[in-house]
């Protein structure tokens, strides 16, 4: 018996003139704009069918009975593999090339001759910028007694807060800077701006504080900041393993400024005067930027500068190991300064005019060295958040324990110098620990981010112990160092949950 299926009914005349007849309805139109375009289905530029009674009679067999093809999805709007398969070359959408990470150029080498060259580059710019800035405390003096002796201390207090805040918030800013285009740029210029604000702190006028601000505040730490966070944010491009001792290294180089430029000032402005002392200053500036022109050298490539909107890393709050670590830094910095500010003050509130004082500074400054080398070398083997940790708390009952006790000169220069080292591992630390929970290629941005937060903490910190110091006498400054205490073991308290946010248990190495 013949197949029923096999056979084709031919359709007749006034079978074929009512199709062709009959206006499709809306309903056909639709389904017809699901098919692709092919031969057996042609379509007028504009989009519409147009009908033949072959096509009818295609529409009505597609209707009413699907093909194999249609069941495989043919009637879906994109494409088939096969039809991908077909595409011209031409039709293909371009492959944009990929960013550059720091996975694309290897792990960091951990030494080297650039890498050392490295450190010592940014050794230099440390010692010209920061080291300026802990010796403030030698400026200090010389205002008070001198140069704008009018002018109340809290005010004078407030030149080197407004400074540090001035480095650390343009941080915020650097730090991505320096992620997308390295330090080729920003190192030459910022000793350019810091040698021109030196230049003009000496020509400035005696009793007119506001000169102090625009030129030794604002324009030269402006300046500072562009070499100053770069130094920091480019050691973890050449070390991983010892990250902490290289930066160790370059910090260290601040408290050598510490040491070197208030025994200049000592020296020099009785000699020469305050302005040709500072141009002086001004020609050591100049010879360390010049060294370390030649000597930094970026590793990872060049990338696109972030949009504006992602220039400023908010979402590294999101991290709460970050958001901990910050908050603990930040009480930190309230404090942290108050006895490079003001253990020269003290020494004169507790014994007059010595002739050990006005070396105090220096004594805190040379063991700060040692306090951020050697904690530096330890960290990497026990832990960065650890040690920072440690330090912290260590300098705070130090201040509470020997600095409001003393009042002997001897107890005076052992609080100096065994400070002078606890707190030394704060500074180094930060930057490593902050590389340690961070993408090396957002290392910058966060860096940036930390200090741009410790901004406000160091603009307020020390103007508000400079209010406790009423007169100069002894019990005065009693209220200053328990204020400076509180806040630091407040902070070493965050500091700890961070250590512990980022491995809960105790003996890891964190």
């Amino acid at each position: 018996m013949e197949d029923p299926r096999s056979v084709t009914t031919k359709p007749s005349t006034s079978t074929m003139a009512t199709a062709l007849n009959a206006k499709p309805s809306q309903a056909s139109f639709a389904f017809l704009d699901t098919v692709p375009p092919s031969p057996g289905l042609p379509r007028s530029l504009g989009n519409k069918p147009s009908f033949s009674p072959s096509s009818v009679t295609l529409a009505h067999s597609v209707a009413t009975k699907p093909s194999q093809a249609t069941l495989k999805g043919e009637t879906s709007p994109l494409p088939s593999a096969e039809e991908k398969q077909a595409e011209p070359e031409s039709e293909k959408p371009e492959k944009l090339p990929l960013p550059v990470t720091s996975n694309d150029v290897g792990p960091p080498p951990d030494g080297g001759l650039q890498a050392w060259l490295t450190v010592l580059g940014c050794s230099l710019v440390s010692f010209s910028t920061f080291g300026i800035v802990n010796a403030y405390g030698a400026f200090s003096d010389f205002y008070r007694t001198t140069f704008l002796s009018s002018s109340s201390p809290t005010l004078i207090s407030m030149i080197g807060s407004v400074g540090v805040f001035v480095l650390y918030s343009f941080a915020a800013i650097t730090g991505p800077i320096f992620d997308a285009f390295g330090p080729r740029y920003m190192i030459p210029l910022s000793g350019l701006v810091a040698v021109f604000a030196l230049l003009m702190l000496s020509i400035s006028q005696p009793h007119h504080i506001y000169q102090q601000f625009l030129c030794q505040s604002v324009l030269f730490n402006a300046g500072a900041v562009f070499g100053y966070m770069p130094s920091m944010a480019i050691i973890p491009h050449w070390f991983k393993k010892n990250t902490a001792a290289a930066l160790g290294i370059v910090l260290a180089s601040a408290s050598l400024g510490g040491i070197v430029f208030p025994i200049m000032l000592h020296r020099l402005i009785p000699t020469i005067g305050f302005g040709w002392t500072i141009r002086a200053l001004a020609l050591i500036v100049l010879f360390s930027y010049s060294v370390a022109t030649l000597t930094i050298r970026a590793r990872l490539p060049r990338r696109p500068l972030p949009p504006l909107s992602r220039l400023i890393d908010f979402r590294a709050f999101l991290d709460i190991r970050y958001a901990i670590f910050v908050l603990g830094a930040w009480f930190n910095i309230l404090s942290v300064f108050n006895p490079f500010f003001q253990i020269g003050a003290y020494g004169v509130a507790a014994h007059g005019s010595n002739p050990l004082t006005p070396y105090l500074l220096a004594i805190m400054c040379a063991t700060g060295i040692a306090g951020r080398v050697i904690p530096g070398y330890i960290a990497d083997r026990v832990g960065r958040f650890n040690t920072i940790a440690a330090s912290t708390t260590c300098s705070s009952i130090l201040t509470l324990a020997l600095w409001y006790t003393s009042t002997a000169e001897t107890n005076i220069v052992i609080f100096a110098a065994l400070y002078g080292f606890a707190s030394g591992p704060f500074f180094s630390l930060l930057p490593a620990c902050v590389a340690q929970i961070s993408p090396v290629e957002r290392v910058g941005a966060r860096i940036g981010m930390l200090f741009a937060t410790l901004a406000t903490g160091a603009l307020a910190g020390t103007p508000i112990g400079g209010v406790f110091i009423r007169d100069s006498t002894v019990p005065n400054f009693r209220h200053l160092i328990l204020y400076t205490g509180v806040l630091g073991l407040i902070g070493s308290a965050f500091l700890i949950l961070a250590r512990f946010k980022c491995d809960s248990r105790l003996r890891a190495v964190v």
